[in-house]
């Protein structure tokens, strides 16, 4: 802050310096004028100078500091108050502008959930009539058709699910309730949900559940289960797909076993980030790039972690870690 300080008032300094010197010049020049007494009163001068800055330095400052050390926030009650004009309006400026940001912040968070409130009842709305619509498919007679009609209807089943539970996991603490619950219940409840999508495909499933029961939150932990079955039988083609659960160091593991086109290796590090498709198939447009990014965000949430395995043309395993009973005192306690 020195630094800055002599930097500000360089000019005023360079003044009283020139103001020395031109006395100094002038005692020179007219022998009448006493040197010695002209080198003390410049002395003197120097010294009132020297205490006159110190002081100043310390005064004007203050705001300025506070300033540096404020946290980036609105929050303006760490600034020291202003003691001069200029600090005043700087003072001002600021809390006009901090009122300015809350009120725009206000506003747009009010508008966000708006438009969240109005997605989700508009979500809820579509339900009906898909509901509707799949009794409707169940009568139809010709096969082929009913086949791939109950295909579109699933994908849009799945895409409006994958959008509720996308504008719902910011808020996911607030829906999680802890329970043992029965994996099996889950495992068969997603596959017969994607039945008819499985058969069009030729794809089975080979199921070995050593342990049925987790600690978990049933519909969030469904809904991961749901992507990552849904992301197995898109990029498989008449195989099949194995689901196995095991006890590993006192914790549950839960594998999704694959042998579709794989994830090149290059991908595998931004499999979960937002919006992230692919680089070898990056012109499948089915690819949302959300599935995985949100089956990890509320996995966090339940203390699961997620790891991928995977190899072109081969398949991918994804394993699903579940916490021990311990680890969920802070979820639960909330």
């Amino acid at each position: 802050m020195i630094k800055k300080y002599v930097t500000e008032r360089r000019s005023w300094i360079m003044l009283f310096i020139a103001q020395q010197l031109l006395i100094l010049f002038v005692t020179f020049v007219d022998p009448t004028i006493p040197l010695e007494s002209m080198l003390y009163l410049v002395f003197l001068s120097m010294i009132l100078f020297s205490i006159f800055f110190v002081i100043r330095y310390s005064k004007e400052t203050k705001f300025y500091r506070s300033l540096e050390a404020r946290d980036n926030n609105l929050d303006l009650t760490s600034i020291a108050g202003p003691e001069s004009p200029f600090e005043q309006i700087i003072e001002t400026s600021m809390t006009n502008q901090t009122e300015l940001l809350r009120q725009t912040a206000s506003h747009n968070l009010m508008t966000l959930e708006q438009e969240k409130d109005d997605l989700l009842a508009w979500i809820h709305e579509v339900k009906t009539p898909l509901t509707a619509m799949h009794l409707m498919i169940d009568r139809i007679d010709d096969e082929t058709m009913k086949t791939h009609l109950t295909y579109e209807w699933l994908r849009i089943h799945l895409l409006l699910d994958q959008q509720l539970h996308q504008r719902r996991i910011p808020f996911i603490e607030n829906d999680l309730y802890i329970e043992l619950t029965d994996l099996e219940v889950i495992i068969f409840d997603e596959i017969k949900t994607l039945q008819s999508w499985c058969i069009h495909k030729g794809i089975g499933f080979d199921i070995d559940i050593q342990v049925a029961e987790v600690l978990s939150d049933a519909k969030w932990l469904a809904f991961i289960l749901r992507q990552l079955l849904t992301n197995a039988v898109k990029y498989s083609q008449a195989s099949d797909i194995t689901i196995s659960s095991y006890q590993h160091e006192d914790q549950t593991i839960l594998e999704v076993k694959d042998c579709g086109r794989g994830i090149d290796p290059k991908d595998l590090s931004r499999i979960f980030d937002r919006g992230f498709t692919s680089t070898t198939m990056h012109q499948d447009t089915a690819a949302t790039g959300m599935g995985l990014y949100l089956a990890k965000k509320a996995a966090q949430s339940l203390l699961i972690h997620i790891h991928v395995e995977s190899a072109l043309e081969i398949g991918t395993i994804v394993t699903l870690t579940f916490p021990q009973k311990n680890e969920f005192v802070r979820i639960t306690s909330v």
